[in-house]
């Protein structure tokens, strides 16, 4: 069984060069297509002489929407870049929700699947992606109001699904991730081209600081980082078991952390972490006995969507980056 491709909508996105940028690096395919101007440089050649780049695109935009959150939670997401809800599912829809991971999870016929990304020394699987087309109940939950409504109220617009994931960090044994924006890897690699998309991640199990919680920098997500170093062809084989490419300088990290510091939001499973799409985020190995799993939503507004990609040769596969003209199908177990 193999997640539907359904081929995305070609956009033309508007492109500049920015003022502070060196030219892409000259060996790419992409520096040998028509060179225009990006407000969010990247995957570039030389250090560029500022670390990062202010934000151009407001933070929340959809305040006069309907939806769960208060003017002061969103206050809050737009100082810190993210907010933590905790408790938002509890008893049976909990337990209902934790069931339908360890399926998905378990299910050998994923394994081998293109969607489906195992830990860098085993083959236990640590990310299976598309899991709103694989389960119906995860589906139903991409478009919860108390999910998909807090995203309208941030991103301005009904959203859409643009990705979609199950984490595993297994315990003793799950890996990290280095520091990054998620943003600078839509922009890049997909085509995204502004800052109008929200992840929403539901944790499945205890976060603790022990098993590996994600940790966030608040208030980077007003400041876009430029990384070093050509995408290389299918970076995504492997960027999602280990990220190298993408990743900001030491320098920079250093600065931006200084600066405002590293949060590490932790509670009970049934907790709802929203982040910004730019703010960077990292998580340690998982050196407790207990896993830590979720649920992870990417919400775009469709005005949007992806392109072509400003510092890639082509677009990433389907079941990274969705287009908002897919329908979600259901697929058996």
């Amino acid at each position: 069984m193999t997640v539907k491709s359904t081929p995305l909508n070609s956009v033309t996105a508007h492109k500049q060069y920015s003022e502070m940028a060196d030219t892409p690096n000259a060996h790419s395919k992409q520096a040998q297509r028509t060179q225009v101007q990006d407000a969010y440089p990247s995957r570039l050649a030389y250090m560029p002489e500022k670390r990062w780049l202010p934000r151009q695109d407001a933070v929340v935009k959809g305040r006069q929407l309907s939806g769960p959150l208060s003017q002061a939670q969103l206050d809050e997401f737009e100082r810190k870049g993210f907010l933590f809800i905790p408790n938002l599912i509890e008893g049976a829809e909990l337990d209902e929700l934790r069931r339908e991971m360890q399926a998905l999870m378990s299910n050998d016929a994923y394994r081998n699947e293109d969607f489906s990304i195992t830990e860098p020394a085993s083959q236990e699987i640590r990310s299976l992606f598309a899991v709103h087309f694989l389960s119906e109940r995860l589906g139903k939950l991409a478009t919860d109001e108390r999910v998909a409504g807090a995203a309208r109220q941030i991103i301005g617009d009904d959203p859409y699904v643009h990705q979609s994931r199950i984490n595993y960090k297994p315990g003793l044994a799950g890996q990290g991730f280095n520091w990054h924006s998620d943003f600078e890897t839509w922009h890049a690699e997909d085509g995204m081209p502004a800052m109008h998309a929200v992840s929403a991640s539901l944790i499945l199990t205890d976060n603790h600081e022990f098993n590996g919680p994600l940790m966030l920098i608040p208030g980077s997500h007003n400041k876009f980082v430029p990384c070093l170093g050509e995408t290389p062809e299918d970076n995504h084989k492997s960027s999602l078991k280990a990220q190298e490419v993408g990743v900001p300088s030491p320098e920079a990290l250093t600065e931006l952390v200084a600066e405002h510091g590293i949060e590490a939001p932790k509670g009970k499973a049934g907790g709802l972490l929203l982040f910004d799409c730019n703010t960077l985020h990292a998580s340690n190995a998982n050196l407790s006995p207990d896993p830590r799993s979720n649920v992870f939503f990417v919400f775009n507004r469709p005005d949007n969507r992806c392109g072509e990609p400003y510092a890639a040769a082509k677009q990433r596969p389907d079941f990274l980056a969705h287009s908002p003209s897919e329908q979600v199908q259901q697929h058996r177990q």
